[in-house]
């Protein structure tokens, strides 16, 4: 797995044409290492470069010519200062010719060689930390260590050493892909072999300088890119990630995510819920949905989406019309849209009048249509029919199965077909059902700049679903909406905080009250220390009631015995005492225990839970969802970057599978909704006000009837840092 290891920290700012320009799009080149040994990186790279119109300065102080160039023995002997240098030398020798090029002016280095953080070694980390020491004081940029290399489309610069690549066609489009996983990238790359274009791959590589939220800040100026796709395992910088990725969605350039490494759970033991459920992928998905992001969850989603995205355009209308030759191809297709929320309305009556004078009477003029084989014998026929989808207002796109792959028909007709795609204003999906992947046609569907081919109907209708939900997105930031929690209350909840000393837990009590400091509705209690003090407060408040134990090291009450609920008189208040006293004295670590706290029984309503975590690399998130003591097994959760407002609140709770528990069902009263969506708003705010003090927090359950929101239990987990 690609490393983060070795690089400099706390850079806040991200590098993009003015940095990167020289190094990206470079007018003169020099390759240190360059060889004409057959295999060698520097042989390759010399190879790779044979497009390159600019100025070339091989390095070799053995030979006085490389591949018809004249060679230079150093760096300093060169006759000016290059945009750009690969170091391709064994990994001892890398520090030294980086600062060396630094000191030329150089305006960039790429750096293939490997041996560096991603051993893990403490020596190792040091020699790439010294890389972006030079990188960092000196201003020229640099890309790797680690790295296979980099390839402008647009200019024909392939600075890099993978094989043969100077064979391959240089296709240029506008799909910008960047990698941390050179080796992936490039199987992507080499889809230039199937006619579809790319305007730069960019590889990071260890990224001790230059990483994926500098390239991808790079990309939203470069003018040849118009879709960004992007392959990454991990970044050590969550908010510079998402500057980027807002730079691009303000700019209309959309970026397609493929993240690895999604299986990787935490081997810390969490303690709350919210440590379990908001882990690093919901930490992930939060950012990419404030970014802006089109996430895709398979690798093979990614050229296609990328595709449709450049091909595609803005879209006018909302759903999708399946025009097919095929009656199972059809059904195939609607399975599929209702799966991933895609439309298919049907066709409008000017429409159905249009297709009703072409398709057969044992046919189907609706939505999908099945033109029936009979379109086989005409191409005017199959282009009739296709016009009048998209035609018809209602629909944003028009999505044709093909199944049939025979020379010469079926090239013709891709012809025809890539010619009628051209003269609409609605983009073509085309989805190849042959198991012939390359059979005669495709490879004019592949190369197409109108028709999108995708080889899975799934994957087309969740690329129209993206596509359909990126341009229609609200703005992110909701005008006018201010705080619900005034700003000095930061202030008095750091003062409450800093009494607890070197604790690292609190109790539910003291939990609460921070609670309340933030505006959020709690449930009566009073502590007792005695069984009778617990009668006394139990009478106060009002049977029934409920018995816990106050103790920061008892996170879990139910699983520990220490809770009892709906007593109702004083002597079941007085037993549920002894008991929890009994159980307490029956947990096998010694804990600490404030007392017993009384509490007034919240009865009725939903159980929800509302939690909040603080992420390494994307800061304060908050996240809320159905509670109780099953929240870990629904999983039903919705997760977004701290502080939200009440609309992103509302957002949250209606993305939740049971959603229509709160919202209303059939003849079921909807719960006070607006209220639940303030609380969530009041956690979010307290968690990005307090975020060098809580690690983490879970309110659960919160009770939601059809006029209130109450919290009922609390836990509070302190940073380590804040001491």
């Amino acid at each position: 797995m690609t490393q983060v290891k070795g690089y400099i920290e706390n850079r806040t700012e991200l590098f993009g044409r003015k940095e990167l320009t020289r190094l990206i799009n470079p007018a003169s080149i020099a390759v240190i290492g360059a060889s004409e040994s057959p295999g060698s990186f520097g042989s390759r790279t010399m190879e790779n470069l044979s497009t390159f119109g600019g100025r070339l300065f091989p390095i070799n102080p053995k030979r006085n010519e490389i591949f018809g160039h004249k060679a230079y023995p150093t760096i300093e002997a060169l006759p000016e200062a290059p945009d750009a240098v690969v170091i391709s030398v064994p990994q001892e020798q890398v520090a030294d010719l980086v600062r060396r090029c630094a000191a030329k002016g150089i305006g960039g280095a790429i750096v293939y060689s490997s041996g560096f953080a991603e051993l893990g070694t403490e020596d190792r980390t040091a020699a790439q930390r010294e890389i972006a020491e030079i990188a960092k004081s000196t201003g020229m940029r640099v890309i790797g260590p680690n790295c296979v290399g980099i390839i402008n489309f647009a200019s024909k610069v392939g600075m890099h050493f993978m094989p043969k690549f100077n064979e391959m066609p240089m296709i240029s489009g506008g799909i910008g892909l960047v990698s941390q996983s050179g080796g992936l990238g490039y199987t992507v790359i080499q889809a230039l072999q199937r006619g579809i274009g790319f305007s730069q791959f960019l590889s990071a590589g260890n990224s001790s300088d230059v990483d994926i939220c500098d390239l991808i800040n790079y990309l939203v100026d470069d003018e040849s890119t118009s879709v960004i796709a992007c392959l990454f395992e991990g970044i050590r910088d969550g908010e510079r990630l998402i500057e980027a990725g807002q730079r691009a969605f303000a700019a209309r350039k959309p970026l397609i995510i493929y993240k690895m490494g999604r299986s990787a759970i935490s081997k810390k033991a969490a303690l709350s819920h919210t440590g379990t459920l908001a882990g690093s992928n919901a930490a992930y998905d939060a950012a990419f949905r404030e970014m802006g992001a089109i996430v895709v969850d398979n690798w093979e989603e990614v050229l296609e989406t990328a595709c449709f995205f450049e091909r595609a355009g803005v879209p006018q209308g909302s759903g999708a019309g399946v025009m097919a030759s095929s009656g199972g191809a059809a059904v195939i297709s609607g399975d599929k849209a209702e799966e991933y929320g895609v439309a298919m309305p049907a066709p409008q009556p000017d429409t159905v009048a249009r297709l009703s004078k072409l398709v057969p009477d044992f046919g189907s003029v609706s939505n999908p249509t099945d033109m029936t084989a009979e379109t086989l014998k005409s191409f005017d026929l199959y282009s009739a029919c296709i016009k009048a989808f998209a035609d018809d207002p209602s629909y944003a796109v028009v999505v044709v199965p093909m199944l049939s792959a025979q020379k010469p028909i079926t090239t013709e007709r891709a012809v025809h077909l890539d010619r009628l795609a051209a003269e609409l204003s609605k983009p073509i999906c085309l989805v190849w059902f042959n198991e012939w992947l390359e059979g005669p046609g495709s490879e004019i569907y592949d190369r197409s700049r109108k028709i999108s081919m995708f080889r899975s109907m799934g994957r087309c209708m969740k690329a129209i679903r993206s596509w359909l939900d990126y341009y229609g997105r609200a703005e992110r930031q909701v005008s006018g909406e201010g705080r619900l929690s005034t700003v000095k209350v930061k202030n008095v909840a750091i003062t409450e905080l800093a009494k607890v000393g070197e604790r690292y837990v609190l109790g539910e009590s003291q939990s609460k009250k921070l609670l309340g400091l933030y505006g959020v509705a709690v449930n009566r209690e009073a502590l007792a220390k005695t069984a009778d003090e617990a009668v006394t407060h139990a009478e106060a408040l009002g049977y029934p009631v409920v018995l816990k134990a106050d103790s920061p090291d008892i996170p879990h009450k139910t699983e520990a015995g220490v809770l009892r609920l709906n007593l109702r008189d004083a002597d079941a208040v007085r037993k549920a005492y002894r008991e929890i006293e009994e159980a307490v004295g029956r947990l096998s670590d010694p804990v600490t225990v404030n007392g017993t706290v009384v509490q007034e029984m919240v009865s009725g309503g939903t159980e929800m839970m509302v939690g909040a975590s603080v992420d390494a690399q994307f800061g304060p998130l908050i996240t809320c969802g159905f509670g109780g003591t099953s929240v870990e097994i629904l999983g039903d959760v919705q997760t977004r970057r701290a502080p939200v407002s009440v609309t992103e609140a509302l957002d949250m709770l209606r993305s939740l599978r049971g959603s229509g528990l709160l919202f209303g069902y059939r003849n079921q009263a909807p719960a006070d909704v607006r209220s639940l969506a303030e609380t969530v708003c009041r956690i979010s705010e307290m968690i990005s006000d307090l975020r060098e003090e809580v690690a983490e927090l879970d309110v659960n359950p919160i009770k939601v009837s059809t006029d209130r929101t109450v919290a009922v239990d609390a836990l509070i987990g302190l940073s380590s840092k804040r001491n």
